[in-house]
């Protein structure tokens, strides 16, 4: 559907710009903004390699790893059927630790996985348990404690402190979790 939309105001967008005779200006725009759209993708492939690789350095130097142990006694707290079964817990908690510390692309196989393994243990197949649930509000306004892709985008647009958004993120996202789960305590009550 967001396709159509955008298709929409893109088509409706070049039909106004060529009916009021500015044809000219539409075109000019549409070639400098696709040379700035290469030029950002570049520099924010650049920017990207650079936190992945510092990503990966947590990884390997166990920072990950102490904070999925932190996480495990929170996890069991808010996933109170899921944490009964190790299989769900343990790409559960490699999804949530991927994903607050940016690595984004290492946390969806690992979501993936934890909803097949939830999807196993459903007694009602083929619909949502509140597990399942709370944990794609989880998943989708985790706590960033390094929001590597803001940084990488502000970096790129020539942000003279780019990082001064890790704070803000913190707390915003700490906010959307926690509320999210607390939402969800709530909604499950009563469906």
């Amino acid at each position: 559907m967001i396709n159509y939309i955008w298709f929409l105001f893109i088509a409706f967008g070049a039909l106004f710009g060529i009916a009021s005779g500015r044809g000219e200006i539409l075109s000019k725009a549409i070639v400098n903004s696709s040379g700035s759209t290469v030029e950002l993708v570049i520099s924010l492939a650049g920017i990207m390699c650079l936190w992945c690789g510092i990503m990966k350095i947590a990884q390997q130097s166990g920072l990950t790893d102490k904070l999925s142990k932190v996480l495990r006694p929170i996890l069991r707290f808010v996933f109170k059927e899921s944490s009964k079964n190790d299989s769900v817990m343990g790409p559960m908690v490699m999804n949530i630790t991927s994903n607050m510390m940016g690595l984004g692309n290492a946390a969806t196989p690992f979501g993936i996985k934890t909803m097949e393994e939830m999807e196993k243990v459903n007694r009602n197949k083929g619909t949502a348990t509140n597990d399942m649930a709370k944990f794609l509000v989880l998943n989708a306004a985790c706590i960033q404690f390094v929001p590597t892709t803001v940084l990488s985008i502000r970096a790129a647009c020539g942000s003279k402190n780019p990082a001064i958004i890790i704070i803000p993120a913190i707390i915003t996202t700490a906010t959307a979790a926690i509320l999210g789960i607390v939402y969800c305590k709530i909604l499950e009550r009563y469906f």
